[in-house]
């Protein structure tokens, strides 16, 4: 807990209101979208400007006090939770400070949802591409700290693509310009550093995208199949076409049968083995060509049926059940384990089947639903809250899945980010020296380890902690944490 003259002096800067300290306050900001961690931060603070947002800093800095910045909490790996100590939310900075149309960017503050960007870019011709599922809810400040994917990555690349330049407050209060809101670049690219630090390197204060002009035409088809192997060949065969669909998402039955029986029913078909959500854009006649050319590669793929969206309220309809299955899940069991890895496409139906394998071992259920076109899985398995052996092997199935992908030639993460959830994974991807370099990085955004500690690297790969035996008897060994 905070000194209470610093609560005080927190107060003084944000107001009275947007000070919290107490439990039943503070119990909404225990977890986020990944709803099996549970973290109390100790205060909770939200300024409601740049200026308070730097003051809180810096007066956090002057005491030592680690932080956790947090924007709409949507995460899915643990990474905006405080653990008993602030909670820095930045909500209320929800400016849209500049759209030059013109120059195809806008400058806009870190509590800025995509929707709302989005909905005011779009009498423009134009919009912000990087689409996470929570995009009616997810911020740009979030969407910077996680590098944030979503379905039309595929086509458009993740938000790391579209990020032109940050305004970034360092942990000790020091106001930093990254990039060039030009475009341009010179000198190291700190910019790629920061954007998904995870909140370890510090604030953005405010963050200029690329816009892109909105496509002539989008074509929409649903395509179900009997056998999940023959919507795996379909993705592959797509991609190989030399068509590089805008998205291509991938639901297997358990996923179909939850999104249906949900109000977020699209129509999916019930008895399908797994559907294929495929989208095309660009001008006319090339949208209508790559759409036939899908079309054919799925029917040689053993496609039932191949169903295009005839307008736009059906198309969002489509959508609408993707993008609300990881809500849908809810109708299972109150807690959710979803991972993220990413594999090679060509592995997709092997790994697919040893996740199932994996699965019926455990005594669990898994559904997939996922970014297919780029190889990002998301096996979610649903468990019931309190059920301690039913958490266990959930767990332990996860563990386990989470090696399949690596040893197919996979990572642990495509776009959730590596948090709390995903610490203990890290060695299976790099070697010390490696996780070491991590750490140096880090130490020179953040030499004291405040912001956002316990997240990203094991601690035991700090070159630092190797050498104090002090730090390694302290230490409770979960994190990258001091």
């Amino acid at each position: 807990m905070l000194d209470a003259s610093v609560v005080d002096r927190l107060r003084s800067i944000v107001g009275d209101r947007y000070v919290l300290v107490r439990d039943a306050e503070l119990l909404a900001y225990q977890s986020d979208g990944l709803p099996g961690y549970h973290k109390r931060p100790s205060v909770a603070v939200f300024p409601g400007s740049r200026d308070e947002t730097i003051d809180v800093v810096r007066a956090l800095a002057a005491v030592g006090a680690p932080f956790v910045s947090r924007g709409a909490g949507t995460g899915l790996s643990g990474g905006a939770l405080a653990d008993d100590v602030v909670l820095l939310g930045l909500h209320r900075l929800k400016g849209i400070l500049d759209m030059d149309i013109a120059r195809m960017r806008a400058t806009v503050e870190p509590g800025v949802v995509n929707a709302t960007l989005n909905k005011r870019l779009g009498p423009h011709g134009v919009f912000y591409a990087p689409d996470p599922s929570s995009e009616a809810a997810c911020t740009i400040g979030g969407n910077v700290a996680e590098n944030s994917g979503g379905p039309h990555c595929l086509k458009y690349g993740v938000t790391l693509n579209h990020v032109l330049a940050a305004t970034v407050l360092l942990p000790d209060g020091e106001v930093l310009e990254l990039g060039d809101r030009d475009g341009g670049m010179a000198g190291y690219d700190l910019l790629g550093a920061f954007v998904g630090s995870e909140g370890c390197f510090g604030v953005a204060l405010d963050v200029t995208v690329r816009l892109t002009r909105r496509p002539e035409s989008v074509r929409t088809a649903l395509a179900d199949f009997t056998s999940v192997a023959d919507a795996a060949r379909a993705t592959s065969a797509i991609v190989a076409s030399g068509v590089v669909p805008a998205a291509l998402e991938f639901m297997d039955n358990g996923t179909i049968r939850v999104v249906e029986e949900s109000i977020f029913a699209a129509g999916y078909p019930a008895d399908a083995a797994a559907i294929l959500l495929i989208e095309v854009d660009g001008s006319a006649e090339g949208a209508d060509a790559d759409m036939e050319l899908v079309r054919g590669l799925c029917v040689e793929c053993g496609a039932r049926t191949v169903r295009v969206a005839a307008n736009e309220a059906e198309r969002t309809r489509l959508w609408q059940g993707r993008k609300k299955a990881f809500g849908a899940m809810g109708r299972l069991a109150p807690n959710l384990a979803v991972q993220d890895a990413v594999i090679p496409r060509t592995q997709l139906t092997q790994v697919l089947a040893q996740l199932h394998a994996i699965a019926d071992s455990h005594g669990v259920t898994v559904c997939n639903v996922f970014h297919a076109g780029d190889g990002n899985l998301h096996p979610n398995i649903s468990y019931a809250d309190g059920d301690a052996d039913q958490a266990r092997r959930v767990h332990e199935a996860m563990g386990a899945m989470m090696k399949a992908c690596v040893d197919a030639g996979g990572s642990i993460t495509g776009e959730h980010g590596v948090g709390l959830d995903k610490l203990q994974y890290m060695p299976m991807l790099f070697d010390e020296p490696t996780l070491a370099a991590m750490c140096d990085l880090r130490s020179a955004f953040d030499p004291e380890r405040r912001a956002n500690p316990g997240k990203v690297v094991p601690i035991h790969s700090c070159r630092e902690w190797l050498a104090a035996p002090s730090l390694r008897s302290a230490s409770s060994g979960d994190g990258d944490a001091r």
